[in-house]
């Protein structure tokens, strides 16, 4: 039987299959489903910073909204301090107490000063490592690419020097040059990556003409971008690499491996096909291993990835010149009607 141990940050998982930040783990319940269904680790939903400013920001309305309308109600709803990140952190916590895999926190932040806080206290939780995810929306066009690459350097470097756990790195595919990024991350002394966390994206009701949210899952297409940057990072980065999007099935996994991956995420597989489909992805990763006759990852991992490849352009270029002179084939496949 195939061997699925793999190595994450420096942390031993039993298999490389790792549930992504979500509201899978809101429950208790489910958060015991994932563990009895085998996956290697747990990834605690992302703590928000800009979640808190607003709750603290609609209790303080609320605590003060009749507080000056006459003498007699000055001191009628005392000051209260709003608790912040308490209750996530003690679900963090009961999580991490309730389950023998390892739990990795997700931070979202925005000040240099509270991701340094906040990165300190989930420590204090006992969680296994941290994930920071740095989701960026670019919202001016006056703000320099640079200086936003610079400040999550910094960011890095300032969360690494206050805490003593494993610390990842989650990125958008949205950056100039999301490869030297992660070289600039890697240097800086970064655990991990995991490439790529999925964005909002808004949407238009065209019938009401207005924006609504729609649910953001993937689809087994989108894999194709994490494979190619894992293929090309491989072998060219000192951190842990971890696959996420699009990936729904053992076969999935394999592919995230054969390229580079230490490891991968799953959440959208998880909602569409049950908690329980995490067992089916490691059976049909152990069965793929056995037919191929690989007794561990490490006998498959980074063997079709841009170091050890004789092609130079399948990563580079995706032999797009060869689709462009192939056209008639594909006209042939799937013709226009």
């Amino acid at each position: 039987m195939a061997n699925l141990k793999t190595s994450y940050l420096g942390i031993e998982l039993k298999n490389p299959v790792i549930v992504g930040a979500s509201n899978i783990v809101n429950n208790l319940e489910n958060v015991k489903k994932v563990e009895e269904a085998g996956a290697g680790a747990i990834v605690y939903r992302s703590l928000f910073e800009e979640q808190i400013q607003l709750e603290s920001a609609q209790l303080d309305d609320k605590l003060h909204e009749y507080s000056e309308r006459s003498a007699e109600m000055i001191n009628l709803f005392p000051n209260i301090e709003h608790a912040g990140p308490e209750e996530h952190l003690f679900n963090l916590a009961l999580v991490k107490k309730t389950i023998k895999i390892p739990v990795i926190a997700s931070l979202n932040a925005i000040l240099k000063d509270s991701w340094i806080d906040y990165a300190r206290r989930i420590e204090e939780m006992g969680v296994d490592a941290l994930e920071l995810n740095f989701y960026y929306v670019p919202r001016d066009v006056d703000f320099d690419g640079h200086t936003l690459i610079d400040q999550q350097v910094e960011i890095l470097k300032a969360v690494k020097q206050n805490v003593k756990i494993p610390v990842s790195v989650k990125l958008s595919p949205f950056y100039a040059n999301p490869l030297n990024l992660v070289s600039k991350l890697d240097k800086a002394g970064t655990n991990g990556f995991v490439l790529f966390n999925r964005l909002f994206q808004p949407e238009i009701d065209m019938d009401k003409e207005e924006h609504f949210s729609p649910i953001n899952l993937s689809s087994p297409e989108d894999n194709r971008l994490p494979l190619r940057f894992a293929g090309l990072l491989y072998g060219n980065i000192n951190g842990s690499l971890c696959s996420n999007t699009g990936i729904f099935t053992g076969q999935d996994v394999a592919k995230m491996i054969l390229a580079g991956a230490d490891c991968v995420q799953v959440v959208s597989t998880v909602y569409k096909n049950k908690i329980e489909y995490i067992a089916t992805i490691l059976r049909d990763l152990e069965a793929w291993m056995d037919s191929k006759g690989y007794k561990s990852l490490n006998d498959f991992r980074g063997k079709l990835s841009n170091k050890n490849v004789n092609d130079p352009f399948v990563y580079k270029r995706a032999q797009y010149i060869d689709l462009l002179l192939k056209s008639d084939e594909i006209l042939v496949k799937h013709p226009l009607r």
